[in-house]
Formats: C-alpha cells, structure tokens, sequence
C-alpha cells in the first residue's frame, strides 16, 4: 500500500504538504492539491485506519445489531431491505460496517464489549431482543445508537408508520364489506403494540364488532402458528370473512391452508398480509398488504446515527416515522352479506 511519503516524493512536496491535501486544507494552493489529490487516486492510496484514529478519534465504522428471533437472517426481506439502505447510506458518507456477535477470535464478549473492542463510532440497532440486558447495555454505554421499530428513552428511533398502516388496511378491509374480521398480531413489542392499538382504534370509529375471541396471538414470520390458527378460525361455526394476518410470510402460508381446507380466495374468505415483500407481490392471488418503506427507513437510521456521530452537541434525539403504501392485490374481495 502506498503512503504519503511516497506520494510525497512522487510530487516533490512534504508529507505535511500532502496531508493537508488529502485533508482538504485551504493553507495551499488548489492546483498542488489538485495535483497530489489525483496522484494519491492513481496510486490507489487509502488513509492507515489506526493512524486515522488517533489523529480524529474516529474509525468510520458502525455496528449494526441485528438477532431475528425467528431465524431468517439476511433472507428476510424487510429486514435486508433495511440493512442495505444502512449500508449504502453508510458507504456514501465514507463509514464502513461490521456486525455485532457475542465471539470475536472465538471469545465470547456481550454485545457492548465487542463494540467497544472494534472501537465503533455508532450502533444501530436493526432487530433485537430490546428487553436483553445486553441490548439495553449498549443503549446505556455512551456509544451513539439509532434503534429501527423500538422506542429507547436516550436515543433516536426511525419507526414505520404502524398506526397509519393499520388504520389504512383496515378502512380497505371495511370499505369491501367486511366486518367480521380476525386479527393474527404479533408477540407483544413497540410495532405490535401501536397496530393493536390503531387496529381497535379504527374498528371502534367504524363501529366494527370485534369479538376478543378474534384477536389471537402469532408471533412474526411463525408459519407453523399461523396454519394453527387459520385452521380453527374456519372451523368455527361463525367464521371470519377476513382474515388480517401480521406479516406477508404468515399471510401465504394461511393461503396455503385456506387452500387445503377447499375455502376459495378472495370469494369465501379474504386474506391480508402486512410488509410488502416481493414474494407476496409474486405469489398467486397477488396479496393486499401494506408495504414498509423499509429502504427509507435504512438511510434515515444510517444519516441520523452519522450526523449524531459527526455532530454529537447539535444533534437532536428524536422518534421519526417513515410511512407507507397499500398494496392492492387480489386477497381481498367484496363481501355481500347474505
């Protein structure tokens, strides 16, 4: 790897010379830092990362925090969705990224420890167990953290719109004619807690009944306890003519069984989903859902952690909420009383 005193040499100029064009620093001409500025790209030079450190007491990296209880990973397209917004944003504003574990050189460490040991300028917290005293440790140990779809009283949080997600499928739902609706939600968390709420919220205002008996717990992306569920909503004497479930992986697989049992889609019963990802975009009814912004929410969360970083005493802690779009597809039908 090439260093300063080489382009130094090259450009006939000291090395402090060359490190404050490569600084940008106004105290020399612009034609020598044009000069050393395209003599250190053909060169392919890049700055020592330690040296770096000490000088600006920055690494230009961020960690990212990301466990999914329900062991998707990186193929949960939501999630990836917001992963690689964080990242390009990221890339762009010149910081690189780097996971956070609980092993580093096969050593098991909390997730602040390792923070800590990659010397991290920021955290932001994609997925996690928020209640995990490792995770409320690394909102507690003075590093800059963003959270995505989790409310912490010290730091800023990027939230998807859950209040006016809800509401709008559930205006849609009602708007088709349906009024005996079940509601599959997920275990109880910030995002569940405001859809609950704005689900009641909107039925209530439209004078929906809804039965308690109704509203039953699925935890997220948990197929096995969606198909459970689907299947004894339909063998109840009173049926629902909707069903809302808490995501588009739970809503397909619900179809499936719906399917299974002989009930046609959307003519004996409508199925809608939440998220927006592209399988059920692609799937067959198309699904009504409604679809997270999950790219905006990525870059917001990697601009706001950076500016915290960057500008640590004018940087405002605050909750921003990204909205979202319906997605009309074809689970969902007319339904005429009869």
């Amino acid at each position: 790897m090439v260093s300063m005193k080489e382009i130094a040499a090259i450009c006939h100029v000291s090395v402090a010379t060359v490190s404050k064009a490569l600084n940008n620093h106004t105290d020399i001409s612009p034609e020598t830092r044009r000069i050393i500025r395209e003599k250190a790209d053909e060169l392919g030079y890049f700055p020592n990362p330690a040296a770096r450190a000490l000088k600006t007491h920055s690494t230009y990296n961020i960690g990212v925090l990301f466990y999914d209880e329900a062991h998707s990973g990186l193929t949960h397209e939501y999630f990836s969705g917001v992963l690689e917004a964080v990242k390009g944003t990221a890339q762009m504003r010149g910081y690189d990224i780097t996971f956070i574990s609980h092993f580093v050189g096969g050593k098991r460490m909390t997730y602040a420890q390792h923070a800590t040991y990659r010397n991290l300028d920021g955290i932001v917290i994609v997925c996690a167990i928020f209640e995990d005293p490792e995770v409320i440790g690394v909102v507690r140990s003075g590093i800059p953290v963003v959270s995505i779809d989790h409310t912490f009283n010290n730091c800023s949080c990027i939230m998807s719109d859950n209040v006016k997600g809800m509401r709008d499928l559930v205006e849609l739902i009602h708007s088709r004619g349906h009024s005996q609706i079940a509601f599959l939600h997920g275990l109880p968390s910030t995002v569940t807690d405001a859809r609950l709420a704005s689900f009641y919220k909107t039925c209530a205002e439209l004078k929906i009944q809804v039965p308690e008996d109704c509203i039953l717990e699925c935890p997220y992306h948990d197929t096995e306890r969606a198909n459970q569920l689907t299947r004894e909503l339909m063998l109840r004497r009173s049926k629902p003519t909707c069903i809302l479930y808490p995501d588009d992986i739970t809503a397909i697989s619900g179809l499936n069984i719906l399917r299974e049992l002989q009930y046609s889609v959307p003519r004996d019963v409508s199925v809608v989903g939440y998220d927006g990802i592209a399988i059920g975009q692609a799937f067959e009814p198309r699904l009504t859902t409604l679809r997270q912004d999950a790219e905006t929410m990525g870059s917001v969360a990697a601009n706001k952690l950076i500016d915290q970083i960057e500008h640590p005493k004018s940087t405002i802690k605050e909750i921003i909420t990204v909205g979202g779009n319906v997605l009309e597809g074809a689970t969902l039908g007319v339904h005429v009383p009869g």
